[in-house]
């Protein structure tokens, strides 16, 4: 029996993003339209819906609904910005993201994973999604500046490199701090200096590299 995978879309919306204080119409019709069964392993398309991180390799998860809607709405992205997907994955964020913002850079450091995701994203006609690959800290310099960067996972601290490549009045949206200590936060550029706002909880699967250097005692 094939799933039901439009009315699944629409469960998701209504009962896992709507209720999380995700009101921006924009946004909501994007998460409506993409199909998210598309971007998960073939064995896993029946779990495309549900309300946790779902692993799409080994160490790599597509982000929870919630989480990833409330991100989205937080970085208030316009339909001119040009937006870098930090951790692209498969290209479900960079999917709904293109909905919403004039265009994307999906970087994504997983060869695999970059593969998959320019031919999905082809497949389905995201034609304003550009998939690119390179180690997710370092960012993509040569498309930069960006109006929107958004970090697809925990991290444990955002590189210099990152905030270097926001244009001025750009803003940069991560779950900082791993499990159940995530919280969100977003980070503007004014000229040279950032200021950074803390937003919300959230617990949500670390993106590998983005450690803490290791600190010596003697």
């Amino acid at each position: 029996m094939m799933a039901d995978f439009s009315g699944l879309r629409t469960k998701m919306v209504d009962g896992q993003v709507r209720t999380t204080d995700v009101t921006s119409l924009p946004l909501l019709d994007a998460l409506l339209s993409v199909p998210r069964e598309e971007f998960v392993p073939a064995a896993k398309k029946s779990l495309a819906y549900i309300d946790e991180d779902l692993e799409i390799a080994p160490g790599r998860y597509l982000m929870e609904p919630s989480p990833f809607a409330r991100i989205a709405q937080l970085a208030e992205i316009q339909p001119g910005d040009f937006v870098l997907d930090v951790g692209a994955g498969t290209g479900y964020s960079s999917a709904v993201l293109s909905k919403i913002a004039g265009s994307v850079v999906a970087l994504e450091q997983d060869p695999a994973l970059a593969e998959k995701a320019q031919s999905v994203l082809s497949a389905l006609g995201y034609d304003t999604v550009a998939v690119v690959e390179g180690p997710l800290t370092a960012g993509y310099p040569a498309q930069a500046p960006y109006d929107v960067i958004v970090i697809e996972g925990a991290v444990e601290q955002i590189p210099q490199a990152l905030f270097d490549q926001l244009k001025d009045g750009g803003r940069l949206v991560a779950v900082e701090g791993l499990g159940n200590s995530g919280v969100v936060h977003i980070y503007v550029k004014h000229g040279s200096s950032v200021s950074a706002r803390r937003a919300f909880n959230a617990a949500v699967k670390a993106l590998p590299g983005f450690n803490n250097a290791p600190v010596f005692e003697f």
